[in-house]
């Protein structure tokens, strides 16, 4: 079992920066794939990253269109831990954010094929 634990959201101004942290527990997961989403209200759930091990793609990072070039995803192995840096925070990033593991195949892209869940940490961008 594998507990995850977010922290590092809060209230933010337009064009400021948040970093999240996630730490993981129960279970190195230096060979899983690592992702973030995040859930605005009254919207579904979305993708915002992830950062692959799988053969032949380890360390390679896939954003979604809306955050390319201000949010970076990583990772230190040793701290069992994986971090969203948010850079030139927008408004419409306010939402819950929820780190992910994916310990088998599939889409990096679709919540369903992740196994473990974070309880999530609230970030709110105000204008």
């Amino acid at each position: 079992q594998v507990q995850l634990v977010e922290s590092g959201g809060g209230l933010v101004q337009a064009g400021g920066s948040l970093r999240l942290s996630c730490a993981a527990s129960g279970r190195t997961f230096s060979s899983y794939t690592l992702g973030w989403f995040r859930q605005a209200p009254g919207k579904e759930r979305e993708f915002v990253a992830a950062l692959s091990s799988g053969a032949g793609s380890i360390g390679r990072t896939y954003y979604t269109d809306s955050v390319k070039g201000r949010f970076t995803i990583s990772r230190d192995n040793a701290k069992n831990t994986v971090y969203l840096q948010m850079n030139s925070l927008k408004p419409e990033d306010t939402a819950v954010y929820y780190c992910a593991v994916k310990a088998s195949g599939g889409s990096f892209y679709d919540g369903l094929r992740y196994d473990y869940w974070g309880q999530g940490t609230q970030v709110t961008v105000s204008s």
